[in-house]
């Protein structure tokens, strides 16, 4: 446990690195982006570290072990707790080396910008809020810097502060806030029932508890709502294709590959930690995953923006990481192809969202398009960039010899194994056919880019003469990951399984016996794969080129025939939020009112009878004389002046007199009703809130 302070040096450090890359920005750009490369690559250099002392070739512990734990004690009065584990070290060295090839690339990315001070803070920012979530301990510090990740990178999406990213940035913000909300409900029901909400302990406390079970359900939904809505499944995935074409491509890198996993951290809390082998939550999971894994590689065959189609492309893999969740669950015992495909196909995607959001950043870098018809022809004579691209798509769309493939093929065959039930049959089919899908889009968008020529014959001419379309440090970023991710995928027995073999205890799967060793290149398991291609060549070639590619006198042109209408955000989600409900909770709080009006009129009738008038008001006080003769004394001058034709006679003193008594009255009657007690309930709500946050 020496080594236990780096977790606090890799939480709370990026914090302070990021003031000193603002402060250092006002000054000169140059040393903020040599303040902001130090801290993202000394970041990786304590994960490297740490893996080496600690990851899968370095020693072998039993499995779930903690290698190290980190402790803030009294914040809140339960603490930040941290530590590391197998699955902790190999995730939080996926997240020091994504934010160092995004930050590599920001420097040439923001040269002409805008607030590039403001993005850097929060880039750095979010890195420790980022790391804090992997390397949590317990649901309440994940919860803390859960909600911290979500308001630092809300500043990314509304990085321009046009229409468009203010728009998707409130999106972005009202998922994260509702979300955040809901996990929090259900972060308070699990601590009130279990007493604890140390991942660790979860299990053992949730076997152990004799109270009703429905409360524990209930957190696991909350817990669940909240991390799905991060990880962008079906039906909350609504930010993802509108949050990453505005945000800056770095900072799309991140949002894709690595915060969408930090959902992903909380859904296998949920499912391994509080669910293990519950069969009704992994059905419940599995349909939400095949309608993610469906539903975003349908919005992206359908999507002519590159950035618009690798969110979309995002919402499916995390679809395919939430079906081998679920068929962790339901194979139990027996999952381990299940267990193995669902860490390695988040730590896949994770360096291909890496590789694919950071070559649409040099795209758009030279281009400031990302329209498929305006950028098209743009790679076909950068060699550098045509590669990294083309690893991953081949890696994303399943190609065996890439780690796409190796996950894939996994969990497909976790399917297989399962049975042949007629649903397990159609999840299989959906599963190879969103699959093809990727397979189609994948093609789409990279025939488009490197191979086809732009329908302007000056444009085409002016990006082929473009030889400095990046600089060294941004090539060496897009390269060195490019490489990782093929070398990754080249050793699969070597480094995949090692990998999964080591953050397997996490997911409390406990093998019995020999692990089962997979013959990935056999042709039973490339059967699943090249099903998968065939369709996606199919769609390709008589959906994508036949429907959505309209031909205009000598040129063609990509078109995007998604109803507009179809949009859930518009269509469900704004109506039910800012008009039903409002109109709903109005007519409830008007029936609830006259309820209770009705019940303190009867109270003041039966038990709480008005207490006599001390006095009779014949004339009225000197208060009241006052202000009735003064009333007086107006009515006489009309009466005398423009009033003549229409004299009045009142009697103000009498009216002022009825008018006291009845704000007496009224007085009296909120002193014995319940809104007298609720003011008090809100004060003292309100002062223990303070005291606790002080404590």
């Amino acid at each position: 446990m020496k080594d236990g302070f780096l977790l606090g040096i890799l939480v709370f450090y990026p914090f302070i690195g990021g003031l000193l890359a603002y402060l250092a920005g006002r000054k000169n750009e140059k040393s903020r982006n040599v303040t902001a490369y130090v801290i993202a690559l000394s970041e990786l250099a304590i994960m490297l570290y740490l893996m080496a002392c600690y990851g899968p070739f370095a020693v072998r512990t039993e499995s779930g072990h903690a290698f190290l734990e980190f402790t803030v004690p009294r914040i809140c009065g339960l603490g930040l707790h941290f530590t590391l584990d197998g699955f902790r070290v190999i995730y939080g060295t996926i997240v020091a080396l994504m934010w160092a090839g995004a930050t590599l690339l920001s420097g040439e990315y923001f040269r002409h910008h805008k607030n590039t001070n403001r993005f850097y803070l929060f880039l750095l920012w979010t890195l420790g809020a980022t790391m804090a979530v992997f390397l949590s301990a317990d649901l309440f510090t994940t919860f803390i810097f859960f909600e911290i990740m979500s308001f630092t990178s809300y500043t990314w999406v509304a990085q321009e502060e046009n229409k468009e990213s203010l728009n998707a940035a409130a999106t972005y913000l009202a998922v994260a806030v509702i979300g955040g909300l809901v996990m929090l409900m259900g972060l308070m029901i699990l601590y009130h029932e279990l007493g604890t909400v140390a991942i660790g302990e979860l299990l053992e406390a949730t076997e152990l508890y004799e109270g009703n079970r429905i409360w524990i359900y209930a957190a696991r939904v909350c817990l669940f709502f909240g991390f799905a809505a991060k990880a962008g499944a079906f039906p909350l995935h609504i930010w993802l294709p509108k949050a990453h074409p505005v945000a800056p491509a770095p900072a799309s890198a991140l949002l894709s590959g690595i915060l969408t996993k930090t959902g992903m951290f909380g859904i296998l809390v949920v499912s391994c930690h509080l669910f293990l082998y519950d069969i009704t939550w992994s059905a419940f999971v599995l349909g939400i995953g095949v309608l993610t894994m469906f539903g975003g590689a349908l919005l992206a065959v359908f999507s002519v923006d590159l950035k618009r189609t690798l969110a979309c492309s995002s919402m499916s893999q995390i679809g395919f990481i939430l079906v081998g969740t679920a068929m962790m669950g339901l194979l139990g015992e027996h999952g381990q192809l299940a267990v193995y495909g669902t860490f390695l196909h988040m730590v896949n995607h994770s360096l291909i969202k890496l590789v694919l959001f950071l070559a649409a950043g040099v795209i758009y870098m030279n281009t400031h398009a990302l329209n498929l018809n305006e950028i098209r022809g743009f790679g076909r004579k950068k060699p550098i960039l045509k590669m990294v691209f083309l690893v991953g798509a081949l890696a994303i769309g399943g190609i065996p010899g890439f780690g796409g493939y190796i996950s894939k093929t996994l969990i497909h065959e976790s399917i297989v194994e399962y049975g042949a039930t007629e649903i397990m049959k159609f999840v299989e089919y959906v599963f190879l056919f969103s699959g093809g899908l990727t397979v189609a889009y994948m093609t789409k968008i990279s025939k488009a880019v490197f191979f086809e020529k732009n329908t302007d014959p000056e444009v085409q001419e002016k990006f082929d003469a473009k030889k400095d379309y990046m600089n060294p440090v941004s090539a060496a970023a897009l390269t060195v990951s490019a490489g990782i991710l093929l070398v990754w995928g080249l050793f699969p027995h070597q480094l995949m399984d090692r990998f999964a073999e080591t953050a397997q205890g996490f997911m409390n799967f406990h093998p019995h016996g020999e692990p089962h060793i997979v013959a990935y290149f056999s042709f039973v398991n490339l059967k699943g794969a090249l099903i998968s291609i065939v369709i996606g060549v199919l769609v390709y070639l008589f959906f994508i080129c036949k429907v959505l590619v309209r031909r205009q006198e000598d040129t063609t042109m990509y078109v995007n025939l998604w109803p507009k209408w179809l949009d859930m955000e518009y269509l469900i989600y704004r109506p039910v939020l800012l008009q039903f409900l409002p109109f709903a909770g109005g007519i409830l709080c008007r029936v609830l009112d006259s309820l209770v009006d009705t019940l303190v009129i009867c109270l003041r009738k039966t038990i709480y009878k008005d207490s006599p008038v001390p006095r009779e008001y014949k004339v009225g006080d000197g208060f009241t004389r006052l202000i009735g003769g003064i009333l007086g004394l107006h009515q006489k001058l009309a009466n005398r002046t423009w009033n003549r034709k229409n004299p009045t006679s009142k009697d103000y003193v009498g009216r002022v007199i009825v008018w006291e008594e009845e704000i007496l009255a009224s007085q009296r009657i909120i002193e014995r009703s319940l809104s007298f007690g609720l003011l008090l309930f809100c004060v003292g709500l309100g002062l223990t809130f303070i005291y606790i946050i002080w404590w």
